[in-house]
């Protein structure tokens, strides 16, 4: 899309800032300006100023500045395109070009009010759900006892002469209008229609006790059911076209209504006694609504129909909210319920696609927000196929640097169920050990395959392969996938066949360790590896130690020191700590690469180590000879360099993720770029041919 510059410069000049920012942070007047704490970086002092007359805005702090469109860049995440789109709905500019654009979000009103059609009555006892659209008259069930019509705040908005109870069950007057609605203009907008429904939707909600109650026993509280705007679409056939007679065009284009297959001319709502989710954009604006079931009908849920405004492989639930909380950890679950429920416990992040698996452009969008994305799906087969099927999606856009992380909830639970019988504090450790990519891949094939047979090692690895080369063009990851994947299938005994749900126990909580690990086990195997001092050689040949150059001038501006770069304390590891004191320790004629000397003196260092330590050893040691005893230096030291950056990765993402300062953040940032852009290019090539013999 072309758009000249006075346009820009019109949306930019004419957009509320102030609010757009205020939504985010608290702003208070400072003279002509705006004062409050900066949204991009975690301040107590505020720092952060917005001038609504030049409509821009500077953090002192971390010297974020913008206008308009960069603020919905750079902090909302949205595309140039979308930033445009955005102003021009907030500020009523019209786009040039794009006639059709604003033409998809309007419908033609009906001036005229329209009757209804007498109905049959039914007998009270009926079951609505066994009746077709035909069958059914246009009824709303009675209310509860302890139903008031108050609709005094809505100004009779739905159309209601609230002067007295309504009588639901009465046949309705032939002659009379059903319901009427103030006139209004010949075109309709989807989006205000939808936050008409959106609001008949709550109202019914507090209209009706069994449909709040069901919420209620759900363990939500009357906060979280505000906080998610819940409803109830109650059982009559025509509840929609009696509240909105004048929007019947809208609410069909909304799919909200559905006219009968039979030619009849009759309509139906599609949402009936169910309660209601409404599902939110990027922006918060109501783009349609999933309906669970309160009876026995199939589907139990329904979601609205794809419209101009609704589209649901761009829309993910729960994310208006995670943003709104400024989650930093997004976790990928199933159900709405799920969402909600670990929105309640402070559990921040959770999303859910709309009933369907979750798309590449909703992985990448998540991945955009956090390098690290956790999937959490049901336990059973079919959830561990949608696990599998969702990693085949987002193996496209996981780039290096980015990862994934899998959590299968034990007993078949799902997050709702899990929360409600363990709590908030059990689900907290559960995601914090979710299971890493690889050794949820290898689960994965333990599970399929006999891996004691030569013949189902390469079948495995065949169905790896497949998943692998999905992966982004050049990315290093699928190397290590497949050297990390085949030394565990090279390890692999005679002691039968795996279980999934075992081999998922046994690599959990092992992201980190793994690799940590596996350095003190190389040591103690070719402890000659640490005369060359390999922390400080990956550091200075991958340019981490250069990686801040472009940010000096800002971090002396702010005064900020320049972060330590890592050493060996930095990974936090008393095993690989205390292999590294006792290697220092020995004489230099011990260290000789010889196959002679080798194993004596690994034993040695074994033996030297702590009850602790040497039990953590001895529980690696056979499986790591019987794959490594044939090797030379030549071909242990790439996979050497290769696990110290597996666990630098770690530490930068961290650092990263955790820093309050902008600055900083992007000096983690860099450091990362340059250690994953020198391992993919020094490590990558022998690693193959390593694979390869």
């Amino acid at each position: 899309m072309n758009i000249p510059e006075s346009i820009i410069e019109q949306l930019n000049s004419q957009a509320d800032l102030v609010g757009m920012i205020g939504k985010h942070t608290t702003l208070k007047a400072a003279g002509r300006e705006y004062k409050g704490c900066c949204p991009f970086h975690g301040e107590k002092t505020p720092s952060f100023y917005v001038n609504p007359e030049t409509n821009l805005y500077y953090c002192f702090g971390c010297h974020a500045k913008g206008n308009p469109i960069t603020f919905l860049k750079e902090f909302e995440r949205m595309s140039f395109i979308e930033s445009v789109k955005y102003l021009s709905e907030q500020t009523g500019i019209e786009l040039p070009k794009d006639d059709a654009y604003q033409k998809k979000f309007k419908y033609k009103k009906t001036t005229k009010t329209q009757g209804a059609k007498p109905p049959t009555q039914p007998s009270p006892d009926a079951n609505i759900a066994q009746h077709t659209a035909e069958q059914q008259p246009d009824i709303l069930p009675s209310p509860t006892t302890d139903w008031t019509n108050d609709l005094s705040a809505y100004d009779t908005y739905f159309g209601l002469d609230d002067s007295h109870q309504p009588c639901y069950n009465e046949p309705y007057d032939t002659q009379a209008p059903v319901l009427t609605q103030p006139p209004s203009e010949a075109q309709g907008d989807l989006y205000t229609l939808l936050n008409a429904v959106h609001d008949y939707y709550q109202f019914m909600l507090g209209s009706f006790a069994f449909a709040k109650q069901y919420f209620l026993d759900r363990g939500l509280s009357e906060e979280t059911i505000q906080t998610f705007s819940l409803g109830y679409a109650p059982e009559g056939w025509q509840h929609l076209e009696q509240v909105f007679p004048q929007d019947i065009e809208g609410l069909k284009i909304l799919g909200l209504v559905r006219e009968s297959s039979k030619g009849n001319g009759r309509n139906f709502c599609l949402l009936r006694h169910r309660v209601i989710f409404p599902i939110r954009d990027n922006q918060g604006r109501v783009v349609g609504f999933a309906g669970r079931s309160l009876g026995d009908e199939n589907p139990k849920y329904i979601n609205s129909s794809e419209s101009p405004v609704f589209q649901k492989q761009h829309i993910l639930y729960g994310l208006y909210e995670s943003r709104r909380q400024k989650a930093k950890d997004y976790l990928l679950v199933e159900g709405y319920m799920d969402v909600i429920a670990l929105y309640q416990a402070g559990i921040y992040g959770a999303v859910a696609p709309m009933g369907t698996a979750a798309n590449e452009k909703q992985i990448e969008r998540l991945l955009r927000y956090n390098n690290q994305l956790t999937l959490c799906f049901d336990g059973d087969s079919a959830g561990q196929r949608a696990a599998w099927r969702t990693l085949e999606i987002a193996a496209p856009v996981l780039s290096d640097g980015r990862e994934l992380k899998f959590l299968t909830l034990p007993d078949n639970h799902d997050p709702d169920t899990y929360l409600k019988s363990h709590g908030a504090a059990a689900m907290r450790d559960a995601i914090e050990g979710a299971v890493s990519l690889s050794d949820y891949i290898y689960g994965v094939l333990a599970s399929q395959y006999d891996l004691t047979r030569p013949e189902s090692k390469a079948q495995a690895m065949a169905t790896l392969r497949q998943l692998t080369e999905l992966l982004p063009k050049g990315s290093s990851l699928k190397w290590w996938l497949n050297g990390d994947i085949y030394q565990k299938l090279k390890a692999v005994g005679k002691g039968g066949r795996f279980s999934p749900k075992v081999d998922l126990i046994n690599y959990s909580r092992r992201d980190e360790a793994d690799a940590i690990t596996e350095i003190g086990l190389h040591l103690i195997h070719t402890p000659i590896l640490l005369k060359s001092d390999p922390l400080a050689f990956v550091i200075e040949h991958s340019g981490m130690a250069q990686a801040h150059m472009p940010l000096s001038n800002h971090l002396e501006r702010q005064e900020i020191d320049l972060p330590k770069l890592p050493n060996w304390a930095s990974f936090k590891s008393p095993l690989l700590d205390e292999i590294i004191a006792t290697i220092s320790a020995l004489p230099d004629e011990i260290l000789q690469d010889s196959a002679e000397t080798a194993q004596s003196c690994a034993y040695f260092i074994i033996a030297a180590l702590s009850d602790v330590n040497k039990s953590q050893i001895q529980l690696h040691w056979q499986r790591f000879i019987q794959s490594w005893s044939n090797q030379d230096l030549k071909a242990i030291t790439p996979v050497f360099y290769g696990l110290i950056c597996t666990a630098l990765k770690d530490i930068l993402l961290k650092q990263q993720t955790n820093s309050k300062n902008l600055i900083l953040s992007e000096v983690y940032k860099r450091r990362l770029q340059a250690l994953v852009h020198w391992d993919n290019i020094h490590n990558k090539s022998k690693l193959a041919e390593i694979l390869t013999k």
